[in-house]
């Protein structure tokens, strides 16, 4: 199976932006990563909407809650909402460690949230986690023709990190 995961973070930050890239390339995970910062454009990008008519499906979408124009909950709510777009793994990286931002995003089908770490160091390991769950765990091999499942709750704490 390729190990590598065609990426589209959701991310308005630069400075998050270049974090999440360095560390998906130092941990050998990506086959590319597409950004877009703010929730209209990402749903443009993913709807192949204009300019992004001929845009790659992403196989992991990693989404950030505070941005502008829609908000990485509005997003994941529409998401979920389009039949050809649901089955996306999503993964909630963000700095909101509320309970109520967590409650809504599992409430919206997010696939895991993962609460963006200071140190680099700390981020690695969170990308080998995000590797080792959805890429070797979750990801069946392409020749099945499979989609992942969104899972409405973790079942373990893998997913939830502070």
């Amino acid at each position: 199976m390729n190990s590598k995961v065609k990426i589209f973070l959701i991310e308005d930050n630069e400075g998050d932006i270049v974090l999440t890239i360095q560390a998906f390339k130092n941990a050998d995970i990506s086959g590319g990563i597409n950004v877009a910062r703010d929730g209209e454009e990402a749903m443009r990008y993913l709807r192949k909407e204009g300019k992004y008519a001929g845009a790659e499906t992403p196989d992991l979408i990693l989404l950030d809650i505070n941005m502008p124009k829609l908000d990485g909950h509005e997003v994941l709510a529409a998401l979920k909402k389009d039949e050809t777009l649901r089955t996306i793994p999503v993964v909630m990286l963000t700095t909101s460690n509320s309970e109520k931002d967590i409650i809504q995003s599992y409430y919206n089908h997010a696939n895991c949230y993962i609460t963006k770490p200071q140190e680099f160091e700390k981020f690695i390991e969170v990308v080998q986690m995000i590797k080792d769950f959805w890429v070797t765990t979750v990801k069946l091999p392409e020749h099945l023709n499979y989609k992942p499942v969104t899972f409405l709750y973790p079942k373990n704490d893998i997913c939830t990190t502070k």
